[in-house]
């Protein structure tokens, strides 16, 4: 089969794998109709993430039609069109039965705190993703679900990760009615997070980027003030300024990894290759809660050596929620709200690229070229 292939930072080719194959009574092989990139594979993509492999295949956004299962699997057969969450869990662990799906405590040796992710690196438990014809689903009987006749391929692929993983970010910040809430980033997972939070009865929306285009998004889609945070020395004082010099009820960093920032916070916060990333959006979110406030974290994050400001934290009282999204509780709520008009979660998707072109796709998003904000990968077998 056709799949995605990491040859080190920068550089991803398409190349010829082997099929995979049922490995444990209760898998799936599932063929893959749509996938998509997600800003967390850009940290993988830049070198980021420890131990990601030369041969791994990325992916954790991905629909398709069952191929093949297990002997043991029961509740779906071969020809349903399904969603898969991006976690790996075995559904009955002391986390899983608590709805962490993400904290499975059985799917990853790799790691005492996440669980398995689709091709997420050996941290994640070195699972092959869906950028790729076939792909292979553990625990089918737990993660992946039929896909309602009236959902749209799109949004069913944007229900995998982005949309959750938004929603999650917005019920992590405890939003109480009339609440400022300030997003950092204006990728998907931020675009989301913005949208869901005037469902929570937040009273002001503002996202912070660098992108113009992104911004613009964040205006029309989630009807946010937008701050473009190149135009000030700033952000923090303007952020504060914007508050009536408070700061928000809530914060919610939507970036993690690979925060952009002013020239000193990159030398006392130095992007290093030997950790997950830079914690900028997290000092500017706690910089601009107010005491008493709540900061989310949903954007990945790899270990970290540099200086994330927790004595600030702790001395004005914040409140910090944090964890990967445990997808599949998400899905009957966002369902109900995507059937009923209050989300169209395809309206993001500004690109679909045929997986031959994936190489040029990763390029492209990483780059910021054509007002690239959400690309679909769509596949011939589709």
């Amino acid at each position: 089969m056709k799949a995605m292939a990491y040859r080190g930072p920068y550089r991803i080719r398409l190349e010829e794998k082997n099929f995979p194959r049922i490995e444990h009574p209760n898998d799936a092989i599932v063929r893959v109709q749509r996938a998509a990139i997600c800003g967390s594979d850009l940290h993988l993509y830049h070198g980021l993430m420890p131990d990601t492999r030369v041969g791994h295949t990325f992916g954790h956004e991905f629909i398709g039609v069952v191929h093949e299962i297990g002997p043991s699997v029961e509740n779906i057969a071969p020809g349903d069109r399904v969603m898969v969450p991006f976690n790996i869990f075995c559904g009955s662990c002391y986390f899983c039965s608590r709805g962490l799906y993400s904290n499975c405590h059985n799917v990853n040796p790799n790691a005492t705190a996440v669980g398995g992710i689709y091709g997420y690196s050996h941290t994640c438990g070195g699972y092959d993703g869906g950028q790729a014809e076939f792909v292979r689903v553990p625990f089918a009987d737990v993660g992946p679900v039929p896909i309602p006749d009236w959902l749209d391929d799109d949004d069913a692929v944007m229900l995998t990760d982005a949309l959750p993983t938004g929603y999650f970010g917005a019920q992590l910040g405890n939003i109480a009615e009339g609440d400022t809430v300030i997003v950092f980033g204006a990728g998907p997972v931020g675009l989301f997070a913005a949208k869901s939070a005037w469902l929570m009865g937040a009273g002001r929306v503002l996202v912070v980027d660098h992108l113009d285009f992104r911004l613009q998004k964040a205006a029309t889609f989630a009807h946010a003030e937008t701050f473009n945070f190149s135009e000030y020395g700033d952000i923090v004082v303007e952020m504060k300024k914007a508050t009536g010099y408070l700061g928000a009820d809530v914060v919610i960093d939507a970036v993690g990894a690979e925060a952009d920032g002013n020239l000193l916070m990159h030398v006392t916060s130095a992007k290093l290759k030997l950790q997950g990333g830079s914690p900028i959006a997290l000092n500017w979110a706690i910089d601009s809660v107010r005491k008493g406030g709540t900061v989310s974290v949903m954007g990945a994050y790899g270990p970290m050596f540099s200086a994330v400001k927790f004595g600030d934290a702790m001395n004005k009282g914040v409140t910090i929620n944090a964890n990967q999204c445990p997808v599949k509780r998400q899905w009957p709520r966002l369902l109900s709200h995507i059937k009923e008009g209050y989300f169209s979660p395809r309206d993001i998707v500004t690109h679909h690229i045929p997986l031959e072109e994936i190489a040029e796709g990763y390029h492209m998003f990483s780059s910021k070229l054509d007002d690239c904000i959400k690309p679909v990968i769509v596949f011939g077998n589709d």
